[in-house]
């Protein structure tokens, strides 16, 4: 994924100035460019197709600015959808009338999707974090009662879960803990190494 971010217009001006650039072509020279692009798909044709629905890309961008992505990274998701469609498009012998609605129609469809499925990601998290909390809680509450660490089904018990829904969230706790000594493992050394540990 690109990291940068939209924190100004800098960005988004130079890539608004760049699509806004092309000049729209005539219909007439629309068909030509097809046919081109379907006798040689990854030829010049086809790039000049995709130049001429970079606009559509970025307006559909700009549509989602709400959705909490990086807009760069849209852009790209949505340049590749407009290549594809285009491509497939010529392949299939399409009319110049219909290929701005196709293309525009399949770059809205690809980015609904990409925001779709990080959203997804973004409430599986959350619920994985949510589970983390309690997985932990719940063990240290029966390590204190019992005197001794809690089996899965113990722990499935108390928290209403399967044992198999236990032992992927405890999976997912020990390995958060493993990363986590190690990184402070880490930077136990490295204060070490700048001359911050004992004597």
């Amino acid at each position: 994924m690109v990291s940068s971010r939209f924190h100004d217009d800098t960005d988004l001006d130079a890539i608004a100035a760049q699509v806004r650039s092309f000049t729209r072509l005539p219909e007439d020279q629309l068909a030509v460019l097809l046919e081109e692009s379907r006798q040689v798909p990854a030829g010049v044709a086809t790039a000049r197709l995709v130049e001429q629905h970079l606009g559509a890309v970025l307006d559909a961008v700009l549509g989602r600015r709400g959705s909490g992505l990086d807009l760069m990274d849209l852009y790209q998701e949505g340049s590749i959808a407009a290549t594809v469609a285009v491509g497939e498009y010529a392949l299939r012998g399409g009319s110049a009338a219909g290929l701005r609605p196709y293309v525009v129609r399949v770059v809205e469809k690809f980015l609904d999707d990409v925001v779709d499925r990080e959203e997804s990601k973004r409430r599986a998290d959350t619920l994985l974090i949510e589970n983390l909390k309690l997985l932990e809680a719940a063990e240290v509450v029966l390590r204190r009662r019992l005197e001794r660490d809690p089996t899965t089904l113990e722990l499935a018990a108390v928290l209403r879960w399967t044992p198999d829904a236990v032992a992927v969230v405890g999976s997912a706790l020990h390995q958060a803990r493993r990363e986590f000594d190690s990184e402070i493992l880490q930077f136990l050394d490295d204060v070490d190494d700048d001359g911050g540990g004992a004597g």
